[in-house]
């Protein structure tokens, strides 16, 4: 009985080899297509696939957690606020 070898690189990712996909997808929290897209733009090495995702992680900008406008206005001054709610 023989093993099967496995011949790929431990840095470089094989799109075709499921089990390596579903360890870095669930790694880098991505989708497949995700996935695929950083594969496109930073090439198949492990490394690179990563940095390209963190790089694209800190560009989007945390929509949610960022307060309006107006609630930044009654927080600083008060009377300001009523005065624009009086308008």
């Amino acid at each position: 009985m023989h093993r099967r070898q496995y011949r790929a690189t431990r840095n470089k990712l094989d799109l075709t080899d499921r089990v390596q996909v579903r360890i870095v997808r669930k790694r880098l929290k991505v989708s497949e297509e995700q996935l695929a897209s950083l594969v496109r733009k930073a090439g198949n090495s492990i490394a690179a696939v990563h940095k390209e995702a963190s790089t694209q992680r800190l560009l989007r900008l945390p929509a949610s957690r960022m307060a309006p406008a107006e609630a930044i206005v009654s927080a600083e001054a008060p009377e300001i606020a009523e005065e624009q709610a009086a308008i």
